[in-house]
């Protein structure tokens, strides 16, 4: 169970450093506390919407994304598009990040607030 905890809190601090990089490169916020609790409030409704919606072919996932875009978009400033390019960008900064972590041998590669990483 610890184990558990410890894995989602570290995939959420990377998951948040993606939407810190992205927001910070689109709209120009710079803080990372912020950023963490919209990986948080991203995740669960990531999971929540998911958990009702998912299972339902094509629809499922683009209805997940599309609540997923509509948290980053309240959380930040700007519109859909803006919130659709800090998304773009908190995924590839992810990617990157993980990527680097499993070359070294320190995490797997995946993340907690950042969809399909």
């Amino acid at each position: 169970m610890i184990e558990s905890l410890i894995v989602f809190a570290v995939s959420l601090l990377i998951g948040a450093i993606g939407i810190y990089v992205g927001a910070k490169v689109i709209v120009d916020t710079e803080d990372y506390t912020y950023a963490i609790i919209t990986a948080l409030l991203g995740a669960i409704v990531w999971g929540v919407v998911g958990f009702f919606f998912g299972w339902i072919p094509l629809l499922g996932p683009l209805l997940v994304f599309i609540a997923y875009l509509a948290v980053i978009n309240a959380r930040y400033p700007g519109g859909w598009v803006d919130a659709a390019a800090i998304t773009i960008v908190a995924w590839l900064s992810v990617l990157v990040v993980l990527y680097v972590l499993a070359l070294i041998g320190v995490t797997g590669f995946e993340a907690a607030g950042v969809p399909g990483v």
